[in-house]
């Protein structure tokens, strides 16, 4: 709830005088409860809690106070005079004019919206990352795609609860690894074209260098990554020759079509996705911005699971 912090403790309910004519019954608690979780995406999951609404000091006003999740109090005011209020909040004004019914089918429309928006990603995806090295079946029902830098702490976190995740949906779920490799990690980068120079040769290849370079973040760095990344191959029966020219030698074709692959992710992730962070999780087309505990994808896995397009 950090952005709610920044909320205003003020919430003024001031009436839109050029749409509802006065007289007309004040909003119920339980309809602007609803809008509140319609209009403040913050809220959605929040339990939200509204007092007795009573006659207020400022002539024209009622009051009241909305408790958020039993701890955060936000007092308002509410306008007598018009029905039809609007939530100022943080200087933004917000529609609480809204019944219950119609807020629940401005949701649904929304769900049917996201739903589309969904589909069209993971099906962009799909289409990237095909022929790409993935674990999990190829035709599981779930398919995850992960934008991630190897030197990002929160993604080595991101990589433990993948790891577990698989084992626990073993035929259910198919993970599909994409490079993200911040600026500001500086062994990031060279570990992605290294992993995709690996991948070209065989994508055992690719895991044995993904896995150690998360299994072994905190000892890692710049100089000697090649040499490390070298041992971690050894017994993956690749040509490390090859590998090698390909991972270190900055003037080779092959280093240079590995590195146009990364930047190719990277814009993919920004330009088309609005990636900005890693990790990002696109799950059968769904955005889960950073790392999460292993319950969250349990969920979003068991809901897909459960709708009809799976079975």
């Amino acid at each position: 709830m950090c952005k709610l912090r920044r909320i205003a403790l003020l919430l003024i309910l001031a009436s839109l005088c050029a749409a509802t004519a006065p007289g007309q019954d004040l909003p119920s608690s339980d309809q602007i409860l609803a809008n509140l979780r319609f209009r403040i995406p913050d809220l959605r999951d929040a339990e939200l809690e509204l007092d007795s609404i009573t006659e207020s000091s400022f002539e024209g006003f009622h009051q009241g106070t909305v408790l958020i999740n039993g701890e955060q109090q936000l007092p308002f005011l509410l306008s007598v005079a018009y029905a039809r209020v609007l939530l100022l909040l943080s200087h933004q004004a917000i529609d609480v004019s809204l019944s219950i019914e119609q807020v629940a089918e401005r949701q649904e429309q929304e769900r049917q919206l996201e739903a589309i928006s969904e589909a069209e990603r993971h099906d962009a995806l799909m289409e990237y990352a095909e022929g790409m090295a993935s674990r999990g079946p190829a035709d599981a029902p779930v398919t995850i795609f992960e934008f991630s830098d190897f030197q990002c702490p929160y993604c080595a976190r991101g990589f433990a609860t993948i790891e577990e995740l698989l084992k626990q949906y073993p035929d259910e779920v198919r993970f599909v690894y994409l490079h993200k490799p911040l600026p500001i990690h500086n062994w990031a980068k060279p570990a992605a074209i290294a992993a995709v120079c690996a991948e070209k040769q065989s994508a055992e290849a690719f895991w044995m260098l993904h896995d150690n370079y998360f299994r072994n973040q905190s000892e890692i760095a710049l100089e000697g990554l090649v040499a490390l990344s070298r041992s971690y191959l050894m017994d993956s029966g690749i040509d490390l020759d090859a590998w090698h020219e390909c991972a270190a030698n900055a003037t080779s074709a092959d280093y240079l079509a590995a590195a146009a692959a990364v930047e190719s992710s990277i814009d993919l992730a920004e330009s088309a996705f609005g990636v900005t962070g890693t990790p990002g999780f696109f799950i059968n087309g769904r955005f889960l911005n950073g790392a999460h505990p292993i319950e969250t994808f349990v969920i979003l896995v068991e809901e897909i699971l459960r709708s009809p397009d799976s079975q």
